[in-house]
């Protein structure tokens, strides 16, 4: 069977005799679809007969929200998969408007491929109840032309069928703010306009659990907060968030995808409270179990300022079982930006006027952010290093090419009794002096740049096939035009201030003037090819680095 990009999974199945087999079930759709799986919940719909089966609504449970949690949570294993549970016939009791018309829902990703749990003795590829499911699928979505189908229980060597499992009720996964005691069975209410906020950053399962959920409650309107700005400085790795506006049209087309009949109104959330504590129309606000002191600080609010409280749904966290060592062990965004560091960003450089037989990289980071370190654990892998630092220090030397244009430019009164050039008086005189600064870099920038390029000479007659430049001001130079990759490290201003503070015995305000001129983490990588950090213990930075080369490696090679 050929790998399809998207496909539609229709699920027959009562949910609680389903829950056990989900496993197999993603496994065995994982191998036929490697980007968006849409699922269609019809438990007890079949497919044979002569009559075309009929998309029949699905009373909205408790059982069918922590189903729903489950699914998402098993599809955490299968990291190819896009999962989308659609939730176009999932209704809530006192749905307020009527079911709309039948039609064909249009996806962002039209299936290719429609599989099904549904089971038959007959797994022949002509079959009536294939025919009846593509049939089913192109009812009721825009599939491809030529959509294939997929009986995912076909093969019953002794002629049965697989016995049932026993039926369990699900885990409780969704707690409502009021004391109630809930069943699997207990009917969800509906709403006409409720709320939900987050960062929304590469969206992911857990963020689905709470979309969806927020999407069976909500039957008119959903207001979605996208954290910005102020809301975004004590994320982890915030260097690596999507930008805005990419992270609210891929929420954008996942929430149109699940429920097209919502209204959707996605904001910049810029406050803790958000329109959840401010707008008196909104009569719910889901939160998962981080954010649930949120939701109450969001009512209290709200009483302060005469407005009725909001209906609280508290969804559980989804454990994370593959987290490593430095990670969360819930599923989050954190994770994944962590899981970004040492992997390639965008297409290296083409440099063919560089050494053919020299791969070259290019190391920088803001003051602080460990480039020594990191270019030394590179130096044990196999790179030959380049200090720019060390290089500037020959330049200025007595003899050297800045040494006397640097002497001619700022005067000999920066001299120490030894005649050597006192970089301390230099840089009291630069840093902060935008004209005098440019003045040194215009002199010490180029001659930097061509005692590099002899030391690659150097690097290819010793025969390394990898060469590191480490430089603070690689970008702010141009010497992007020298390498075929750019590495930046990145650390939290804090802790680098304290660092520098540590390190230089400089005052905090000192050490954030130095940051402050130079280019800041955000500016670099954006410019970068791989991104590392020294913000954890050294040996999992040796890990990061080691990582990181063997994919090099694999690029060069």
């Amino acid at each position: 069977m050929a790998l399809f990009r998207s496909g539609l999974l229709v699920l027959t199945t009562p949910l609680a005799s389903l829950a056990p087999r989900l496993a197999p079930i993603l496994t065995s759709a994982a191998r036929l679809v490697n980007h968006t799986l849409y699922v269609h919940l019809q438990p007890g719909m079949s497919l044979e007969g002569p009559a075309q089966p009929q998309s029949s609504p699905v009373h909205a449970t408790f059982e069918v929200l922590d189903f729903i949690t489950h699914l998402y949570a098993g599809a955490n294993m299968h990291t190819n998969l896009d999962i989308r549970i659609l939730l176009t016939n999932i209704r809530t009791k006192n749905t307020f408007l009527p079911p709309p018309a039948s039609s064909v829902q249009n996806l962002a990703h039209p299936p290719e491929v429609v599989l099904t749990d549904f089971q038959t003795l007959d797994g022949s590829q002509y079959n009536p109840v294939k025919q009846q499911l593509e049939r089913y699928a192109t009812s009721c979505y825009s599939c491809c032309p030529q959509l294939s189908s997929v009986l995912l229980y076909p093969d019953y060597e002794h002629g049965e069928p697989p016995v049932e499992p026993p039926v369990d009720p699900l885990p409780s996964t969704i707690r409502p703010s009021y004391p109630v005691a809930r069943s699997p069975k207990q009917p969800v209410r509906g709403y006409s306009r409720g709320a939900l906020g987050g960062t929304f950053d590469r969206l992911h399962n857990a963020h689905k659990v709470l979309l969806s959920v927020a999407c069976i409650l909500a039957q008119e309107q959903l207001v979605v907060g996208v954290a910005d700005k102020d809301l975004l400085k004590s994320k982890l790795l915030p260097e690596l968030l999507q930008p805005y506006t990419e992270r609210v049209e891929h929420l954008s087309e996942f929430l149109v995808d699940i429920k097209p009949s919502l209204t959707f109104d996605i904001i910049p959330l810029l406050d803790p409270y958000g329109p959840a504590g401010s707008d008196p129309s909104l009569e719910f606000l889901v939160v998962s179990e981080e954010t649930y002191r949120g939701g109450m600080a969001v009512n209290r609010f709200r009483l302060e300022n005469g407005l009725e409280e909001l209906a609280l749904y508290q969804i559980q966290l989804l454990k994370d079982l593959n987290h490593k060592e430095n990670e969360e062990d819930k599923v989050s965004s954190s994770s994944f930006r962590q899981r970004m560091l040492g992997k390639l960003l965008r297409p290296p450089h083409k440099r063919p006027e560089l050494p053919s037989d020299l791969y070259v990289i290019g190391l920088t980071g803001i003051s602080g952010s460990g480039k020594s370190s990191v270019s030394q654990r590179l130096k044990g892998l196999g790179a030959f290093i380049i200090d720019s630092d060390q290089l500037g220090h020959r330049a200025y030397a007595p003899g050297g090419p800045a040494y006397q244009p640097v002497l001619e430019t700022f005067g000999t009164d920066i001299l120490l009794k030894d005649g050597t050039i006192n970089r301390k008086i230099l840089g009291s005189r630069v840093f902060g002096n935008k004209k005098q600064l440019k003045m040194l870099t215009d002199i010490m920038w180029p001659i930097i740049a061509k005692l590099a390029r002899e030391e690659m000479d150097l690097a290819v007659a010793e025969g390394k096939r990898v060469c590191v430049i480490e430089a603070a001001m690689l970008l702010e130079a141009g010497w992007q035009n020298m390498v075929h990759e750019v590495w930046t490290i990145v650390i939290p201003e804090t802790e680098a201030v304290r660092r520098i503070v540590q390190r230089d015995g400089l005052s905090e305000a000192a050490a954030q003037s130095r940051l402050q001129s130079q280019m800041s983490g955000q500016q670099l990588v954006d410019q970068s090819h791989v991104v590392l950090s020294t913000l954890w213990e050294p040996h999992i930075t040796q890990r990061q680095v080691e990582e990181a080369w063997a994919l090099l490696q694999k690029r060069i090679h």
